[in-house]
């Protein structure tokens, strides 16, 4: 899966797949959340505009819309960020202290719980298990899995992670000026 942010010509690019999956499902029971799941395919997440689109089309009010992307997790209403943190929480990394580890994430990254930063970076998605036991306590970044951490090799490694995202951001931004 993409962990990216979509530039306006790339989603407009990619309607036309919304618009075929829109048709496809259009007028059958248990329709939703085929939708939603072909929107956040094509957009990476699932846009207030998409959301729209699915109610016109579909006749669900948008109001039952949201409840239905809020309650379940694998729906999300803001891009990922570039960087994907998956922070275990199955029993190995429980018992050896993940909640310490969420706590170092949340504060040297400024999050709260499951978010994204302001800066489109980071998004921490805490998960079940990512079936690395023997290495517990375990985070994944992107494709990358660090295990047996600390709270200060956890540090090291965010901080890498964000030096290396500035810099890309700063080698963009000088681009496109």
């Amino acid at each position: 899966m993409e962990n990216t942010i979509l530039e306006p010509r790339e989603k407009e690019e990619r309607l036309p797949r919304l618009n075929s999956e829109l048709w496809k499902y259009c007028d059958q029971p248990g329709q939703l959340i085929p939708l939603l799941q072909a929107a956040q395919e094509t957009y990476g997440y699932i846009s207030e505009s998409a959301i729209k689109h699915i109610s016109a089309v579909s006749g669900v009010p948008e109001s039952e819309i949201y409840g239905v992307i809020t309650f379940y997790k694998q729906f999300r209403l803001r891009p990922l960020g570039k960087y994907l943190i998956r922070l275990c929480d199955g029993t190995a990394c429980h018992v050896n202290n993940a909640k310490m580890l969420k706590a170092v994430v949340e504060d040297e990254l400024g999050l709260s719980g499951s978010d994204t930063t302001e800066d489109g970076l980071f998004t921490l998605a805490p998960v079940a298990c990512l079936g690395c036991c023997s290495l517990a306590p375990v985070v994944m970044i992107n494709d990358m899995t660090y295990g047996r951490l600390t709270p200060q090799k956890l540090r090291t490694i965010l901080r890498k992670y964000k030096k290396e995202g500035q810099a890309a951001d700063s080698v963009q931004s000088e681009e496109a000026e």
